[in-house]
């Protein structure tokens, strides 16, 4: 496959449409739906409306009238990309007669990081941090307003400022990111899990225990020991860190979370899983999770990718095939340093991905099933993914002399 080509492709479809767009989740925010109270008042009238929306291959979102919004963590993998694609350029010259020169991405990550901070939730927060732009609820457990700041929206929007931050010395950008521990330690609840704890997905109240927001809470604080020297950042990091490395599997394998509808095994989370720990790892100089993070690496690679390329959500099934899994091993990989010797898988997948999930127009879809795939244009989750995603394969395999 002609991947510059492709991702070219996508490149030009997110800027014609501003990187906004609309999201598998955001079926609250029809306009229709706000204006009848009996309905948007129902924990399971929300509930149906969400899961219609996310799971129902037709798009319905322009009869329901749900606008195309900026979402704060697809900004941020936009901008993360951009500065990937900055480092290419900057090792290999020659890709800015395709991508644009140093100049005209610079310009990309200068303004994509000052919508980031402009996209900050609003509220007593003791730090910088992020929420979805549409209301969340899972099951009938509980409801996250729109714009209620989570941990992984939080981490997505912090690691591409801090990129950015690198890249042009705007000493905004690097307080906004270290400004994230503040919210972690103080924002976030705890909840004791073996000899440690696990950080919690917001600050409101449910999914208190999953393994990957838990690992990006550690991950943030981490980066905060390294630019501070904060102790207090290390042990909570660590404490976290030693809860979610205890409940790993005999296998590698991580749980979503610990409630007992929590216990399934995917394979984008386990990327999270992974890239959080090398993280915590490089930043802090603790190694003593590297063999979690060998064991997980070997299961992940291993159960989540067949012949050919073809990635698989579960470790025990494969469908549906959504556009996070192949994905986020472009990303795992090269996070972990270890893309060069997982590259015949990684351009396997990326070759196969493009095949079958990128659209004529450029966007790619969300998921493939069995029956009944989705084939709508989904910004932050597809598309921003994407682009996040092949940023990293362009700096590994273009920039690092790999091609």
């Amino acid at each position: 496959m002609d991947f510059i080509a492709s991702f070219i492709k996508l490149k030009h479809y997110c800027e014609k449409e501003g990187y906004k767009g609309w999201d598998p989740y955001d079926g609250l925010n029809s306009q229709v739906f706000q204006a009848l109270p009996g309905l948007k008042h129902s924990a399971l009238c929300r509930l149906v409306m969400i899961q219609a929306f996310k799971r129902l291959p037709l798009n319905l979102r322009r009869l329901a009238m749900v606008p195309k919004q900026y979402n704060a963590k697809g900004v941020g993998l936009f901008l993360q990309g951009y500065c990937n694609i900055y480092e290419a350029v900057q090792a290999s010259p020659a890709l800015a007669s395709q991508f644009g020169s140093l100049d005209t991405l610079e310009g990309h990550i200068g303004s994509l990081a000052a919508l980031l901070l402009k996209l900050r939730s609003a509220g007593n927060y003791h730090g910088s941090c992020w929420g979805y732009n549409f209301d969340w609820q899972s099951r009938r457990e509980f409801l996250f307003p729109k714009y209620t700041p989570t941990v992984v929206a939080t981490k997505f929007c912090a690691t591409a400022l801090l990129s950015a931050y690198k890249i042009n010395g705007d000493e905004r950008l690097l307080q906004a990111v270290l400004s994230t521990a503040e919210f972690v330690k103080h924002d976030l609840h705890r909840t004791p899990q073996g000899s440690g704890f696990l950080f919690s997905y917001s600050p409101l109240s449910g999914h208190d225990t999953v393994v990957n927001a838990s690992l990006l809470g550690s991950e943030l604080l981490s980066i905060a020991y390294k630019y501070t020297g904060d102790e207090a950042c290390r042990l909570a990091a660590s404490d976290s860190v030693r809860a979610c490395c205890e409940l790993q599997r005999p296998d590698g394998s991580w749980p979503y979370g610990c409630q007992p509808f929590q216990h399934w095994v995917d394979s984008f989370h386990t990327g999270y899983d992974l890239e959080a720990l090398q993280a915590y790892s490089d930043n802090t100089g603790d190694d003593s999770c590297r063999s979690s993070i060998d064991k997980g690496l070997d299961f992940y690679t291993s159960r989540f990718f067949l012949a050919g390329g073809m990635p698989r959500y579960y470790h025990n099934r494969t469908f549906p095939i959504d556009i996070h899994c192949p994905a986020q091993l472009m990303v795992t990989l090269s996070l972990l340093h270890r893309f060069q010797h997982w590259q015949d898988l990684a351009t396997q997948v990326m070759d196969w991905t493009i095949a079958h999930m990128q659209d004529k127009k450029g966007y790619f879809y969300y998921q493939l099933k069995k029956f009944g795939s989705s084939r709508i244009s989904y910004m932050r989750w597809s598309n921003a993914f994407m682009f996040y995603a092949m940023s990293f394969y362009l700096k590994e395999v273009y920039a690092k002399g790999q091609h």
